[in-house]
C-alpha cells in the first residue's frame, strides 16, 4: 500500500477506527517483535544446552581418568605403567562423586561417549577416528588460544564436542617425567565427547515453545487491543460524539441543547467552552434578527418610496407624451400658416422675414416637442422596435446629405469612412438613423469654422462600431458623464452659445440601449470629441423585459414582455 493510499484510508475513516487501527497495529508489532526475540533466545538456549553440558563433562572425564590412573599405583607408592601418584582415598572419593552427580542427569545425556586423543599417539584408541577430529587437533596445536569447539550434525543426530587439555605449572613436574620436556600451555591431550542428540524431541520442544509463545502473544495483543478499544471508545470518542450530536441538534434548530460532559479533564473544559460559544452565537443571532427586522422594515419603506417615485415618473412621462402630442397639432397649424404667409405676394420683405422667424421658431419648438415625446415614449416603455435588413450606406448617405449644408456654411470638412464589404444590418433603421443624426448634428454644431467631422464604421465580430469624431470645442473629463443626462449640456461657455435642449445625447444613449448596444465618449477639452456607438449586426428577436430608463434598473412590479416587430423592405 502506497503512502497516499494509506493516508487516504486514514483520512476517510472515523476517529474510532483510526485509533483502533493505529493502536492495534502498533501493539501487534511491538508484541510480535518482543515475543520473537524471546523465542529466539529460548531456542538458542535449548541448542546451547548440549555444549554447556559437555563443558561440565570435561571436568568429570578428567576426574574419571585420574581415578583410573590411581588404580595402577603400586604398594611402594610409585606409579606403575606410567600412572600418576594419586592417593587411593582421593581417587575413590572422586569416583563416588561422579556417580552421584550423574544420577541427576537426563537420560539422553547419560548416553555419551568420550575419547582421549593425544598428539603423536601410537595407540589407535588415542588417535582421531574422523577428519573432524584430525582437523580440530591440529587447530588446538597451532592455536594455543583455542580450547574448545562444538559441532552439531543434525543429519546424524550426534554432537561432537572437542576440549583441549593444556599443561599448567602443577602438571609440568609429573608429565615431564613421563612425556619429556613440555612447556606451559602445551597441548597434553584433546577430549572428544560424542553425545547422541534426540533431534525429534528437541524440535518438538521448540515447536511447543513456539506455540505457547504465539498463543501468549495473541492473547496479550487481544487483551491490550480490547482495553485500548474501551479506552478510545469511552474516554476519547464518546465525548467527541456527544459534541457532534449537540452540533447536529443545533444545526437542526434546537438552540436550547447544551453539551454535558463530566469527565474532569480537557473534554469537560472543551464542553464548557463549547457551551459559552453557543450562548454567544445565540445572543448574536438574536441581535441579528432584530437588526434584520429593522432592515426589512427599512427595505419595505424604500420599496414603497421607489414604487411611488416610479408611479410619479410614469405619470410624468405619460403627461409629457400626451402634452407633446397635443402641442404638435396647433404647432403644425402655425407652421402651415407661416408657409402661407411667406408665399403671399402682397407681403413686404419685412413681413416675409417675420413669417420666416415664426416658421423657424415653430420648427425649433417642434423639434423640442419631438425629442420630449421620444424620450417620454422610451421611459414609458412604449417605444417599439421595428427590425428590417438594410445597408449602412443607405442610412449614412441620407445623414451626410442632411448635415452637409450646415457643414458647408461653416466651411467644415465632412467625411465618411465606410468599407465596401461592410455587412448588412438587421436592426431598427429609423432609430439607428436618429442616433447618428443627433451625433452628426452635435458634431457640426459644436465644431468651429474650418474644422473636420468624420463618420466611420467598422465591423468587429458580430457588432458594428460607428464613430463620429470632430475637432470641436471638446468636453471636460468631469462633464463627460453629465452630457448623457436629460436637459444637461457641457458647462463651458462655448457650448452654451449654441441652442439646444440637452435631450439629444440622452435620447442617443437610450436608443442605443434599446438596440442592444452601448455608447461611449472620448474627448479632450479644446481638441474635439469622439462618440462611439457599438450595436449588434443582428438584433435579437427574443422577448425582453422592459426597463425603466429613468432609474436604470428593472421594475419587476411593472415588467411586461415586449415582442419586436419584424418588417420586410
Amino acid at each position: 500500500m502506497s503512502y497516499r493510499a494509506f493516508k487516504r484510508l486514514l483520512g476517510e475513516t472515523s476517529l474510532e477506527r483510526k485509533c483502533r487501527f493505529l493502536f492495534g497495529g502498533f501493539i501487534l508489532l511491538l508484541i510480535s517483535a518482543s515475543f520473537s526475540l524471546y523465542a529466539y533466545q529460548t531456542e538458542h538456549l535449548a541448542y546451547e544446552q548440549i555444549p554447556t553440558t559437555c563443558r561440565l563433562l570435561v571436568n568429570q572425564i578428567v576426574d574419571h581418568l585420574l581415578t583410573s590412573v590411581c588404580k595402577t599405583v603400586g604398594v611402594d607408592g610409585k606409579p606403575v605403567d606410567g600412572a600418576l601418584p594419586v592417593a587411593p582415598d582421593t581417587a575413590r572419593a572422586l569416583a563416588d562423586f561422579r556417580r552421584q552427580w550423574e544420577k541427576n542427569w537426563p537420560r539422553a545425556l547419560k548416553e555419551y561417549r568420550y575419547r582421549l586423543i593425544t598428539p603423536n599417539a601410537t595407540k589407535a584408541e588415542n588417535k582421531p577416528d574422523d577428519p573432524y577430529g584430525h582437523e580440530q587437533l591440529n587447530e588446538f596445536i597451532n592455536n594455543p588460544d583455542r580450547n574448545e569447539e562444538n559441532k552439531l550434525f543434525l543429519s546424524r543426530s550426534v554432537n561432537h564436542y572437542y576440549a583441549a587439555i593444556r599443561a599448567s605449572k602443577s602438571c609440568m613436574g609429573c608429565h615431564t617425567q613421563l612425556q619429556g620436556a613440555i612447556k606451559e600451555n602445551d597441548l597434553l591431550a584433546m577430549i572428544q565427547i560424542d553425545v547422541d542428540i534426540p533431534i525429534d524431541s528437541i524440535e518438538k520442544q521448540v515447536h511447543i515453545n513456539r506455540a505457547i509463545l504465539i498463543s501468549n502473544a495473541l492473547i496479550t495483543a487481544l487483551l491490550i487491543m480490547g482495553g485500548s478499544y474501551l479506552i478510545v471508545r469511552y474516554v476519547i470518542v464518546k465525548p467527541v460524539k456527544h459534541l457532534k450530536e449537540v452540533s447536529d441538534a443545533i444545526s437542526a434548530g434546537e438552540l436550547n441543547v447544551r453539551s454535558e460532559i463530566q469527565t474532569g479533564d480537557e473534554f469537560e473544559d472543551l464542553s464548557h467552552a463549547f457551551n459559552r460559544m453557543l450562548r454567544n452565537l445565540v445572543s448574536m443571532q438574536d441581535r441579528l434578527k432584530k437588526v434584520n427586522t429593522n432592515l426589512d422594515r427599512k427595505v419595505d419603506e424604500l420599496a414603497h418610496a421607489n414604487l411611488a417615485l416610479f408611479e410619479s415618473n410614469k405619470l410624468k412621462s405619460d403627461f409629457l407624451a400626451k402634452m407633446s402630442h397635443e402641442l404638435r397639432t396647433p404647432l403644425n397649424s402655425i407652421l402651415g400658416f407661416s408657409d402661407l404667409l411667406i408665399n403671399t405676394q402682397n407681403f413686404t420683405e419685412k413681413h416675409i422675414r417675420w413669417a420666416g422667424n415664426i416658421r423657424s421658431s415653430g420648427e425649433q419648438l417642434l423639434s423640442l416637442i419631438n425629442e420630449i415625446l421620444d424620450l417620454a415614449k422610451i421611459e414609458a416603455g412604449k417605444m417599439e422596435v421595428s427590425i428590417t435588413e438594410f445597408r449602412f450606406d443607405d442610412v449614412s448617405e441620407g445623414l451626410l446629405t442632411m448635415a452637409r449644408p450646415l457643414a458647408e456654411k461653416k466651411n467644415i470638412d465632412l467625411q465618411s469612412v465606410i468599407p465596401a464589404d461592410i455587412k448588412n444590418l438587421r436592426q431598427d433603421r429609423v432609430k439607428l438613423r436618429q442616433i447618428l443624426a443627433n451625433l452628426l448634428s452635435n458634431a457640426v454644431k459644436f465644431t468651429p469654422e474650418g474644422g473636420k467631422v468624420v463618420l466611420k464604421v467598422e465591423q468587429e465580430g458580430k457588432n458594428h462600431c460607428m464613430t463620429v469624431s470632430d475637432t470641436g470645442v471638446g468636453i471636460a473629463p468631469e462633464e463627460q458623464e453629465l452630457v448623457f443626462e436629460k436637459f444637461r449640456q457641457a458647462g463651458n461657455t462655448l457650448t452654451r452659445e449654441h441652442d439646444g435642449t440637452g435631450l439629444g445625447l440622452s435620447i442617443v444613449r437610450e436608443l442605443t440601449k434599446l438596440l442592444g448596444g452601448e455608447v461611449s465618449l472620448q474627448s479632450e477639452l479644446g481638441k474635439g470629441s469622439t462618440f462611439t456607438v457599438v450595436i449588434p449586426i443582428e438584433l435579437s428577436t427574443e422577448p425582453r423585459l422592459e426597463v425603466d430608463l429613468y432609474y436604470g434598473s428593472v421594475d419587476f412590479s411593472k415588467a411586461r414582455r415586449v415582442e419586436p416587430q419584424l418588417e420586410d423592405d
